[in-house]
């Protein structure tokens, strides 16, 4: 099954990449806090980019973009404040020769070290292993004084994510979408017969039948942008029951 990332963010834009108003369409390319995205005598500084030493910088990590004369950056996460021991699902960015730099929806990424992981990964070799775009299930190891965060692989049900539909809402509203002592969670789970993984940082990954994957999706939506109603289990329940019809009674949740 192919990978497919949906929610709000870059994914949106054109598959061909912007345009910078000098020629054709540019692909979109990942950058990181400090990286440089053009001469600042050509480039005017777009959002989330600021001008120094002659050239223009990304302030976030995200993808360059050009629009008109300048030269910007759309951001890849909302503004996730990570703490240890939250489960999380991140992107990889970049890759060194022995660690991956993992966007998680933090204002920065995440260095994954060779050590963290559960395989054995020789120096340089870590491009076999994962690569940029791959999607992983992470655990918060570590958040110091400076806000530097560390994450791992290394504990039960921690992997690289393959196949079905990876979505984002916004992380505040994780809650509801878990529910009282994860009724909301299990509640969708059963109606959809879908695999389906909530991180903290508002990534949600669900895997299954087509039709049952994209109705949970939905259902997640929905979730997110009705938060705040009283009855939002029955009104969710309700619209499962009609884009997933079953026999038998689904086993409700309560909140």
């Amino acid at each position: 099954m192919s990978f497919e990332r949906r929610g709000p963010g870059p994914e949106r834009e054109s598959r061909s990449g912007p345009r910078d108003g000098r020629g054709p369409r540019r692909p979109r390319e990942i950058v990181v806090p400090g990286d440089v995205l053009g001469p600042s005598d050509r480039y005017a500084p777009g959002e989330n980019a600021y001008e120094a030493d002659g050239s223009v910088r990304a302030c976030i990590t995200g993808l360059k973009n050009y629009t008109g004369d300048a030269v910007g950056v759309i951001p890849m996460g909302g503004c996730y404040m990570p703490v240890a021991g939250d489960t999380v699902i991140g992107i990889i960015i970049d890759v060194g020769p022995s660690n991956w730099m993992v966007d998680i929806r933090s204002p920065y990424p995440a260095p994954l070290h060779v050590s963290e992981v559960p395989w054995k990964v020789e120096f340089g070799d870590t491009s076999r292993f994962l690569t940029v775009g791959d999607v992983v299930l992470l655990k918060i190891l570590m958040v110091d004084e400076a806000k530097k965060v560390s994450v791992t692989m290394k504990d039960s049900g921690l992997r690289k994510i393959e196949g079905g539909i990876l979505t984002e809402i916004d992380h505040n509203k994780i809650s509801r979408v878990i529910g009282k002592a994860g009724s909301m969670i299990q509640m969708l789970k059963n109606m959809t017969d879908c695999r389906i993984f909530v991180g903290q940082n508002g990534r949600i990954w669900i895997d299954g039948d087509g039709m049952n994957a994209e109705a949970a999706e939905a259902a997640v939506k929905m979730i997110e942008a009705e938060s705040r109603s009283a009855d939002l289990t029955e009104r969710v329940q309700r619209f499962l029951s009609e884009k997933v019809p079953r026999s038998g009674d689904a086993e409700e949740g309560s909140e």
